[in-house]
């Protein structure tokens, strides 16, 4: 049986050509978008003072940078990606677990992004032809069983299929996106808040909004919160060796990522809230979405100049952040037959199927079942990662092995059911919490403790799991090649 293929081999060293600019501009190209703009207004809406949600924002992602950097750290050691790294710790065909769970969230990732595009793309049609998009727009012909009108079908499907073009361009096509479009997006941004700024004299309400949270309500809101924050790149933080694997050094990758993911988080949520709240004071209304509010700041070239802004920063991040990953991750499933390109293309077709416009229908939903519910699954996963690769192996891999049958990561018929074992306890903890919240009629069913382990879940099945696999691999020993001790 195959376990590599031409995408899942480890990157030479004439190809590490990522520098800290690169890294940086990574981070700026995917925190810039549509999500990031309105993160901060989930938990405004959840009761929480602008400082508070920023200040929520800030702390999620600086903490979510350490397992970023860590886990990075092995892809740019030995040029693998996040599912042969997996191996190492899973085994070789236990890895496809970790993998496909890590695949399916960015699915719907991607899904919601290209659904985002989508809309940028429709109001811009709209503005273009108002009797066609009045047409396309009429609750008569919205489709029941979609939840949608044809014409956000329409900008959904022309959408997708830009993205499924550079997924069929390949990776390189990313880093080109990537370095150009993160300087464009960083200016669309600063000229939509000097906008909001001169046209409102101000900053308006609500930024002269006080919090309406005390004491434990205000705990009730900032935990799972704070744990949104972290699932919200706790993905990437899984992953990430899928980029650094062509880093040029780790300190371009650590300083890259440093400089790149906490700074833009909070600018341009910042960014969201202080418009936001101008727009009160200009069209006395709250507009959260950017999309609806572009379209309304100008003429015709602004409205296509911010359309094409808006689609160029939800591309980037789709691209870079939903897109790799999968590809991968599908591929390393049978990777003589699949190929990163028709992982890509598996991605795609999968994020368009679940609906996504159905998974943030409301600012709870969003919080407490997508953010919170899957960093339940990934953090475990990226516990048990890091434990192995520091703690158990002193950061020292046998490459070879990571791509045969039979090596030192074959474990029992290639899964290692230590770490199965860490990572189903790490989930079982947080699944009564989380069908509390998907599931209200079992709400009441549930004891209170395990909501509120719910509430810390990416951090619960971090450190649960993360700890037991290091006391499962200690305790019943884990096979440690000599090849292995001995690589520096």
């Amino acid at each position: 049986m195959s376990l590599t293929n031409a995408d899942l081999a480890p990157v030479s060293s004439d190809k590490r050509t990522w520098r800290l600019l690169h890294f940086a501009a990574l981070w700026v190209g995917m925190a810039v978008c549509i999500p990031t703009y309105t993160l901060a207004s989930s938990l405004i809406d959840q009761g929480m003072s602008w400082s508070e949600a920023l200040v929520c924002v800030a702390l999620g992602n600086v903490i979510v940078l350490v397992p970023m950097v860590l886990n990075a750290h092995a892809g740019t050691k030995y040029g693998i990606p996040f599912p042969v790294f997996a191996r190492a710790s899973f085994g070789v065909l236990g890895a496809n677990v970790a993998a496909i769970l890590r695949a399916l969230v960015a699915c719907g990732w991607f899904g919601i992004q290209t659904w985002f595009g989508g809309l940028a793309l429709w109001q811009l049609l709209v503005a273009i032809s108002p009797s066609m998009g009045g047409m396309l727009s009429s609750e008569a012909m919205k489709a029941s069983f979609l939840g949608i009108h044809p014409g956000e079908l329409l900008g959904f499907g022309i959408f997708w299929l830009i993205n499924l073009y550079f997924i069929l361009r390949g990776t390189e096509s990313i880093k080109f996106l990537e370095t150009w479009a993160a300087p464009f997006l960083i200016a669309m941004g600063l000229l939509l808040l000097g906008w909001a700024y001169v046209r409102a004299g101000g900053f308006g309400p609500i930024l002269a909004t006080p919090s309406k949270l005390e004491g434990p309500a205000f705990w009730s809101v900032f935990a799972p919160g704070l744990t949104a924050m972290v699932g919200f790149w706790a993905t990437l933080s899984l992953n990430i060796p899928d980029f650094t694997r062509y880093a040029r050094s780790q300190r371009d990758q650590v300083l890259g990522q440093a400089i790149g993911l906490p700074a833009t988080m909070i600018l341009f949520s910042f960014i969201g809230v202080a418009v936001t709240s101008a727009t009160k004071v200009i069209f006395d209304e709250l507009i959260w979405d950017p999309v609806k509010l572009l379209a309304r700041v100008g003429g015709p070239f602004i409205l296509v100049l911010a359309m094409l802004g808006l689609s160029v920063a939800t591309l980037s991040t789709n691209l870079a952040a939903n897109v790799v990953s999968p590809a991968n991750d599908f591929s390393n499933l049978s990777p003589s037959r699949i190929s990163y390109k028709m992982g890509g293309v598996i991605t795609a077709v999968i994020g368009a199927l679940i609906f996504p416009w159905k998974l943030i229908e409301s600012s709870k939903g969003y919080i407490f079942t997508w953010l919170v519910g899957y960093s339940a699954l990934l953090g475990p996963i990226g516990g048990i990662m890091i434990a192995d690769y520091f703690i158990v192996r002193k950061a020292k891999l046998e490459v070879d092995d990571l791509y045969r049958r039979g090596g030192v990561y074959e474990y029992s018929n290639g899964v290692n059911w230590r770490a199965m074992v860490a990572l189903s306890i790490g989930v079982a903890l947080n699944l009564p919490g989380f069908l509390a919240e998907a599931i209200p009629s079992l709400k009441a069913s549930v004891p209170e403790f395990l909501k509120t382990i719910y509430t810390y879940a990416w951090f619960v099945g971090f450190l649960v799991s993360g700890g037991l696999h290091i006391v499962l691999e200690r305790a019943f020993g884990t096979r440690v090649s000599a090849a292995e001790k001995a690589h520096s």
